[in-house]
C-alpha cells in the first residue's frame, strides 16, 4: 500500500522537524500510542493499540529515523508485531519546505501487513493505513498550531413547507 499527501502547517520547517524527532510529540500524535520512548539518534520503541476491522491488537515495535537532513527531510521506518493479529511494517519519506506563513509538509507512505491482518483484504487495510497517516499528520498539525476553532455558523433563513424563505 502506498500513498502521498501534502499539508500546510503554520509553523516553521525547524519547528516541524524538531517535533518529528521528539518522543513526547510522537506519543501525542500517533493514533493509539500508549508508549513512545527513545531518541531520534538511537531509535524509538513504541506500543500502539489499534483495531483494524474485527481485529484488535497491541503492536510493539521499533521506529527509526534515517536520511536526516535538518529542517528539510527524513525517512521514518517502523515495524511492529501484534501477536496473533500479525505484523505491520512501513515507512514514510517526509519533505519540509518553507512557505509564507509556515511550512509545506509532503509525505510518501508505504506499508505492509501480514498474519490475520492481511486476511482482512486490501480495501480494509488500505483504508485503515490511509486513516492512520491522515490522523497522525492532523494530530501533528494540531499539536504545532493549537486546536482549530470551529467556524461561526450563519443563522439559517426560516423555510416554509416548500423550501421557500418565509422572509
Amino acid at each position: 500500500m502506498q500513498m502521498s499527501d501534502t499539508r500546510q502547517i503554520a509553523a516553521t520547517p525547524a519547528q516541524v522537524y524538531a517535533a518529528l524527532l521528539d518522543a513526547e510529540t510522537l506519543l501525542a500524535c500517533v493514533p493509539g500510542a500508549t508508549q513512545v520512548a527513545g531518541s531520534a539518534e538511537e531509535g524509538f520503541i513504541a506500543t500502539v493499540v489499534q483495531k483494524v476491522g474485527p481485529v484488535k491488537a497491541t503492536f510493539k515495535g521499533d521506529v527509526n529515523l534515517t536520511d536526516l537532513v535538518p529542517n528539510t527531510s527524513m525517512r521514518i521506518e517502523g515495524s511492529g508485531k501484534g501477536g496473533a493479529a500479525g505484523f505491520a511494517k512501513g515507512g514514510a519519506t517526509v519533505q519540509l519546505a518553507a512557505h509564507e506563513g509556515g511550512c509545506t509538509l509532503s509525505y510518501d507512505v508505504d506499508a505492509k501487513v501480514g498474519g490475520k491482518l492481511a486476511q482482512l483484504g486490501s480495501r480494509i487495510i488500505d483504508g485503515f493505513a490511509k486513516k492512520m497517516a491522515e490522523q497522525f499528520f492532523s494530530n501533528l498539525q494540531e499539536h504545532l498550531e493549537g486546536p482549530v476553532e470551529p467556524a461561526a455558523e450563519a443563522p439559517e433563513a426560516k423555510k416554509g413547507w416548500f423550501g421557500r424563505d418565509k422572509s
